[in-house]
């Protein structure tokens, strides 16, 4: 079993940088307007000869109500007739990939995000999985990993059994923070009792997970009373846990505008939140698995840590990284072999787009031999803490001091700092250094130094 994270407040003081969250190399931020149709198609086709399985992303932008905090790609409306015109370009973009790929690649995992997926009605949600079914080869034996993005206060005990009806087994619950005065402050009032009945109603179903996302660093929130909110999550005894740090970007998202920054707590008391959230769900028996998760040990994200084979993909953390991932609807992104690519972020362009029979694809990356290489090390050192230099070699046909000799330096000096064990053969990040991993990654990011770092959030 991994060793416990530890807490040390000097490191985190010295490494809590701003920087990518990396759950891809090159981060989306190095995407670009000359990756087309074309290179999509291209890799599809590489798909489909290699009979690669396949991971969905179904984005599904609609929300009855704004939340002041968010920074997702969605649109707020009261307006359910807007999902249909939508959800019609949808199974148009469902055809026109589908066609390219081979009927017996197996989708081992779906998710739909948002947005409020539930935002749609139920007829709506079968519509959906009908034409999914229709054109990919979903799995029917509950086998698969089937995942939906909940808001209790769109969902209820029909909603559930309509889920699990439709084959879905795994649903991540917004919650956030429990506090009213910190619900108000971010205009997302959401009673413990709405959630309890999502989770009472997921389990009788037997869903195989349940997630809970939660937020510190809001407007009106203490250590004290953000305690209190995890005290009550741990008592609904989730699978999994997502702990994010909140990024005020108001120049970047709009929403955020609306949050009294004079509210948001200092950064000593985020740390505090933090620190004491780790003991808390360290004394329930969860494993901190990295980048703001948390995991039961029976869960299979702590299993496949504990074996070496956990991976990293757009929807974090992962067993199904050597899926194909495909992306559907707006904004999403596809990782298809070496290709990134990013439909259109603008719902008109994208529905109109599909309406000329295209495809939205309007950016993306296509991998170099660097990029697959540090891609490597960086997914290595992200989900098992740890690096063996021989692994690379071999995969890369490299010495691995030979190409990265530059960065022996900062390594070092990670090394004297506590940060990492880094010896000859391996780079072994310590239980202080693992809160602060992606600080390590961020030496192997050929692209960082031309960033702006403001395009980020700190790692801690």
């Amino acid at each position: 079993m991994l060793d416990a994270i530890r807490w040390d407040s000097d490191l985190i003081r010295r490494y809590d940088l701003a920087g990518p969250r990396y759950t891809s190399y090159p981060t989306a931020v190095q995407f670009h307007g000359q990756v087309g149709t074309f290179d999509l198609f291209h890799a599809l086709r590489d798909s489909r000869k290699a009979q690669r399985p396949l991971s969905l992303y179904v984005h599904v932008p609609f929300c009855a109500n704004i939340c002041y905090y968010c920074a997702c790609n969605k649109v707020i409306t009261k307006d359910r007739g807007r999902a249909q015109p939508y959800l019609q370009r949808l199974e148009q973009e469902i055809q026109l990939i589908a066609c390219h790929l081979d009927p017996a690649q197996t989708v081992e995992q779906l998710h739909f995000g948002g947005g409020t997926p539930t935002f749609l009605s139920h007829d709506e949600l079968r519509q959906v999985m009908a034409h999914l079914r229709k054109h990919f080869n979903l799995l029917n034996d509950d086998s698969g990993d089937y995942g939906i993005e909940i808001d209790p206060r769109e969902a209820d005990w029909s909603t559930m059994g309509l889920l699990r009806e439709l084959g879905f087994n795994r649903v991540s619950i917004g919650l956030q923070d429990l506090d009213p005065a910190v619900q108000r402050a971010v205009n997302r009032l959401q009673s413990l009792e709405e959630t309890r009945a999502v989770i009472d109603a997921a389990r009788t179903l037997q869903f195989r997970s349940i997630n809970i996302d939660l937020i510190y660093g809001l407007p009106k929130q203490t250590p004290d009373n953000f305690a209190r909110t995890v005290e009550e999550v741990i008592s609904l005894q989730p699978d999994r846990l997502s702990v994010f740090n909140y990024a005020h970007l108001p120049e970047r998202f709009m929403p955020q505008r609306r949050i009294n920054s004079s509210d948001l707590p200092s950064p000593a008391h985020k740390l505090e939140m933090l620190q004491r959230t780790i003991e808390q769900l360290t004394a329930a028996g969860y494993r901190y698995i990295g980048m703001d998760h948390f995991a039961l040990p029976d869960d299979e994200l702590a299993i496949a840590q504990e074996e070496h084979t956990l991976q990293r993909n757009f929807q974090g953390y992962t067993t199904h990284g050597h899926c194909d991932l495909i992306g559907l609807g707006v904004s999403a992104i596809s990782q298809i072999g070496d290709l990134y690519c990013q439909n259109s972020s603008d719902l008109n362009a994208y529905q109109n787009s599909l309406a000329s029979a295209q495809l939205a694809t309007s950016r993306g990356l296509l991998c170099n031999a660097d990029d697959r290489l540090r891609r490597a090390v960086i997914q290595q050192l992200i989900c098992n803490f740890k690096l063996e230099f021989a692994e690379i070699e071999q995969q890369f046909n490299i010495d691995f001091q030979g190409y990265f000799g530059a960065l022996w330096p900062q390594l070092q000096g990670m090394a004297e700092d506590g940060l990492i064990r880094f010896e000859r053969e391996r780079i072994e990040v310590l239980p202080a250094g693992r809160l602060l991993v992606r600080s390590v990654c961020m030496v192997f990011d050929a692209y960082l130094e031309q960033q702006n770092r403001q395009r980020f959030s700190r790692v801690i």
